[in-house]
């Protein structure tokens, strides 16, 4: 097994275990709210915690692994979620789940960065798609996988080994990193702390989530939004406060590599939408057509085949086809299932839904994939942590965006006296409309320029 080979594995590794504790909780969410008699709005902050913390730790990445070596700030990353993973297990109350959730999360938020900047800096811009895939492989098993797996830990152990399975991959990981990765030294003359701009993002980005969750209950909108209006003031003075500064804590140039924005924004439209789309959408089969929990379930199987399939697809055809024709058929068949979704009027419409799941997941991975793998071709291998940073920050936003934008949608249309299924149709067809977008920007994307670097740096 080649080093870098060895790289990857232990990145994947760490990638697989952040998406199992992003996914594996919402299962045990009603045994954890019958043992400490925890409302809904408290049960959102395990998943929400976790996000927070991970989300607030990623633009140190490259500060910390100046300071500290990437081998050492990844194996120390790990200690930190194996510590907190044993303090979710053991928590006596839902506040002391919640801390021990938001430590979890700083500790997972930093496998994805260091270990994203180690791996990629050891391919080359056109070995960076089949990366990708393998990239989007792993993503698209941890959601399929944790569910089925919470639930059976729930149901035969207790809501404790939902967060203890991923102990023993945590625990090898790091086995791993100590044995594979090479000793790295830190920075000879490290970077001096942003701290303004730490404190800036992290009060910005704090709000932006807050927000985010009060948004989507019915109760706060108000609120939600002058958290929301707050935060994206904050962020403003950030950004205007990291452009005017040579050593930012984040590099936001990048941003304008046109690639690298346009696979960002592909990222806010197509998996973010779908997670909403997806979470309306189990309510819609289950409460409006009477579908049973089980039948509603199993179409996430189509939709993994058909995911499985973009995913291999966008790593064989890549450098010889380039993103933008990709990204079009993607944006077109994740519009045309979540279409598809606004036509079904009894549970017998079945074979329509399977189809819907199934145009869904080929067009959301298609562009999920060839955006990762655009992402980064134009990216200098010194900007690489700050790229993998501001990439995974709004990976971490399109979820929360997504699930409360297509929430809100559904609640203004039925709160504007529209039936409840024409309100979820109007809702489905609203989304799949709102593909427009990045179809428009993949339109503008430089595609002869992309396959002449991908295949000139390949020969």
């Amino acid at each position: 097994m080649t080093y870098r080979v060895r790289v990857a594995s232990v990145y994947l590794l760490g990638f697989f275990i952040d998406l199992v504790n992003m996914f594996i909780a919402s299962v045990a969410y009603p045994e954890i709210g019958r043992h400490f008699d925890a409302p809904v709005s408290q049960l959102a902050w395990i998943s929400n915690g976790y996000i927070l913390g991970l989300t607030l730790v990623i633009p140190l990445s490259r500060w910390l692994a100046g300071r500290l070596g990437a081998r050492r700030l990844f194996m120390l990353s790990l200690l930190i979620f194996i510590v907190s993973t044993c303090g979710v297990s053991a928590a006596a109350s839902i506040s002391h789940l919640i801390a021990w959730r938001w430590l979890q999360g700083i500790g997972g938020g930093l496998l994805i960065p260091i270990g994203q900047t180690l791996t990629y800096a050891l391919y080359q811009n056109h070995e960076r798609a089949r990366l990708s895939s393998v990239v989007m492989l792993v993503a698209l098993l941890a959601p399929a996988l944790s569910p089925a797996l919470g639930g059976v830990l729930v149901e035969h152990l207790s809501w404790r080994g939902v967060f203890l399975v991923s102990l023993p991959l945590a625990v090898m990981a790091f086995v791993l990193a100590a044995w594979w990765l090479k000793p790295d030294r830190p920075a000879a003359k490290a970077d001096p702390l942003d701290l303004t701009g730490f404190l800036g993002g992290s009060a910005a980005l704090t709000l932006i989530l807050l927000s985010l969750t009060a948004l989507g209950e019915a109760a706060r909108p108000g609120e939600g939004a002058l958290m929301l209006l707050a935060g994206l003031v904050v962020l403003a003075g950030y950004v205007r406060n990291a452009c005017r500064k040579s050593r930012p804590l984040l590099n936001l140039r990048l941003v304008k590599d046109p690639l690298f924005h346009t696979a960002m924004l592909i990222y806010q439209f197509i998996p973010g939408v779908f997670t909403g789309v997806s979470v309306i959408a189990m309510l819609y089969l289950q409460n409006q057509l009477g579908m049973a929990a089980s039948v509603a379930g199993a179409l996430m199987l189509p939709w993994s085949l058909a995911s499985f399939a973009a995913i291999s697809l966008t790593g064989r055809t890549f450098n010889r086809r380039g993103p933008r024709p990709l990204l079009i058929a993607g944006c077109l068949a994740q519009a045309a299932g979540m279409g598809l979704l606004a036509l079904t009027e009894q549970a017998a419409d079945t074979p329509l839904c399977l189809l819907a799941f199934t145009l869904m997941g080929f067009g959301g991975s298609l562009c999920s994939s060839t955006a990762q793998s655009a992402a980064f071709i134009q990216i200098d291998d010194r900007d690489l942590a700050d790229a993998s940073a501001l990439w995974n920050i709004n990976r971490q936003l399109s979820f929360c965006l997504g699930v409360t934008l297509v929430s809100l949608l559904f609640n203004l249309l039925a709160n504007a006296g529209m039936a409840p299924q024409h309100a979820y149709h109007l809702c489905f067809a609203i989304a799949a409309c709102s593909a427009a977008i990045p179809l428009l920007c993949a339109l503008r994307i430089a595609n002869h320029r992309v396959i002449i670097m991908l295949n000139g740096e390949s020969q």
